[in-house]
């Protein structure tokens, strides 16, 4: 295996660099208004101004994303088994579990409000809402995607259907399942952010929408910049367990 070189391995961070550059370069040569568009030196300015602040919102964010990502993966990961290991259940529930994820999920808001109230509650069933749609389909499309072959082969040898789907179906579906965390998280950040914008006195949502209506807008790209940070690390987290765990399924990749 070739290594990589420093410009391959650090790609994306050349990239973001990058970006940056250019960014700054734009907002400070056409001097355009932190109210319109800031500059990411004012960004970094109102992160360490508000650094107290931003953080307290950011745990908050961070932890009823990670309660209603919880939840989705319990509920993504039963449903995706009893939908991929049966024909008839996958027949009756896909399409309604499809119509279902078709459904704007910030229209759930106001109604999560009337049932919980303002606060967690709301922000956590977004995250649940908008995010186990992905691992169930994955995990329904790993089981269900078995070669008939090597089941066939299996029940000769004596192989029970719970025996194929332990021995096999768990394998072949780790994949699938570690690709839709990784895009699951990033869901769920948006659903809670979502929910705090309409349904919170804290959180980044909020924070954004307080910062907006303050037009403070170099402190609500710095609440952007936060999320984006926080689900990047979430799948970065995810992307190094994924290589861990099913290390077989990346063999022969750089």
């Amino acid at each position: 295996m070739e290594k990589k070189s420093i410009l391959e391995k650090y790609a994306a961070l050349w990239l973001l660099l990058l970006t940056i550059g250019i960014w700054q370069i734009i907002c400070a040569g056409l001097n355009v208004s932190d109210f319109i568009f800031p500059s990411p030196y004012q960004i970094a300015l109102n992160l360490n101004e508000f650094k107290g602040e931003i953080m307290r919102h950011a745990w908050t964010t961070f932890w009823t994303t990670m309660v209603g990502f919880g939840i989705s993966i319990v509920v993504g990961v039963f449903l995706g088994f009893l939908i991929g290991s049966s024909r008839m259940a996958y027949d009756a529930f896909y399409p309604l579990m499809t119509a279902f994820n078709a459904l704007p999920k910030a229209a759930f808001v106001p109604i999560l409000v009337v049932w919980f109230g303002i606060g967690a509650g709301p922000a956590i069933l977004t995250a649940f809402l908008i995010s186990f749609f992905p691992i169930m389909v994955n995990i329904a499309t790993g089981l269900s995607t078995l070669e008939p072959e090597l089941e066939d082969v299996l029940r000769v040898l004596g192989a029970s259907r719970i025996d194929i789907l332990k021995k096999v179906g768990v394998p072949r579906c780790l994949p699938y399942f570690f690709a839709s965390l990784k895009v699951a998280i990033t869901l769920a950040f948006v659903g809670t952010t979502v929910s705090e914008m309409n349904a919170s006195n804290q959180g980044i949502g909020y924070l954004l929408v307080s910062a907006g209506s303050a037009m403070r807008m170099p402190l609500a790209f710095a609440g952007l910049v936060v999320i984006g940070i926080m689900a990047m690390l979430m799948y970065e987290f995810f992307a190094v367990v994924e290589k861990r765990t099913t290390s077989w399924a990346h063999r022969g990749k750089n």
